[in-house]
């Protein structure tokens, strides 16, 4: 039965968590794939802060556009910092236990930030500063655009 179960994850994925959701709808859990159903559910929570940190690294790279090519700013920039900051929130919103995590990984995300800002711009990543100029808050806060 476990080699049955394992092939069944290893070659069709989604038959696999089709069939596992419907043991667990029947209650029959002796018959589900425990140790790969973990599996899913931990891989599931990494995405949600990788996708977190990505959109906060996001929202800074585009914060520091903002601050130092004021020239080039536009509604389009603009634009992206309101959506990201908004699909930050509703990932905190949703999971709350997150908001450890961004502050946490808040260093993490401005470093992929100043390679992205750095990329985008065209110019050495040295220009920014090694930590962050601005706090969490002040990155969250929708009123915030970096002068």
């Amino acid at each position: 039965m476990a080699k049955n179960i394992e092939k069944k994850y290893e070659k069709d994925f989604y038959a696999w968590t089709v069939h596992n959701a419907k043991l667990l709808r029947e209650g029959k859990l002796s018959e589900v794939d425990i140790e790969h159903v973990a599996e899913e559910i931990e891989s599931m929570g990494k995405n949600e802060k990788r996708e977190l940190i990505n959109r906060l690294a996001i929202l800074i790279a585009h914060l520091l556009k903002w601050q130092f090519q004021e020239e080039r700013r536009s509604n389009s920039w603009k634009y992206t910092i309101e959506e990201q900051r908004d699909e930050v929130l509703e990932l905190l919103e949703e999971s709350p236990s997150l908001k450890h995590e961004i502050e946490e990984k808040f260093d993490r995300a401005y470093r992929k930030a100043i390679l992205w800002a750095a990329t985008e711009m065209g110019v050495n990543k040295s220009l920014f500063k090694e930590e962050c100029p601005y706090t969490l808050n002040k990155v969250l806060n929708k009123d915030f655009y970096p002068k």
